[in-house]
């Protein structure tokens, strides 16, 4: 038995086309949906140290939030929503960030996103947060 996605993604005609910033304009997700929130994932490996690059704390910041996802039985690709901090936001974050949701999300449409610039996230050296609302 196959079930249908339990949300669909698109960019109105209209609205710039946002895939080379690694987002989409919207989802519809389901009303029989289970949702679950997650939580900020940084960089930060298992014994809680930082890599001082950027493009590594995004990698192991997604890492982190496949964790979470499997632990309630899902993965990246039942996201469809995501809140990225990116402290001393740039250009050139931006292509890094985009360079690794392309790794994580492959061709696919990516998740819904609002990239907020911060002067400094919970951790000293921490570069990068991500926030997630998946549907199940």
């Amino acid at each position: 038995m196959t079930h249908s996605p339990a949300f669909r993604l698109s960019n109105p005609e209209g609205l710039y086309d946002p895939s080379g910033n690694a987002y989409s304009h919207v989802a519809e997700v389901r009303a029989d949906s289970r949702l679950l929130f997650i939580a900020g994932q940084g960089g930060e490996g298992r014994d809680g140290q930082l890599s001082p690059l950027f493009a590594e704390q995004a990698r192991q910041a997604l890492t982190n939030l496949q964790i979470a996802l499997d632990s309630k039985g899902a993965s990246l690709a039942q996201v469809f929503k995501l809140t990225l901090l990116i402290v001393e936001h740039s250009e050139a974050r931006l292509r890094e960030w985009v360079a690794e949701a392309d790794k994580a999300w492959g061709p696919h449409l990516k998740p819904t996103c609002t990239l907020i610039p911060v002067p400094r996230l919970a951790l000293d050296g921490m570069l990068v947060e991500i926030d997630a609302v998946a549907a199940v």
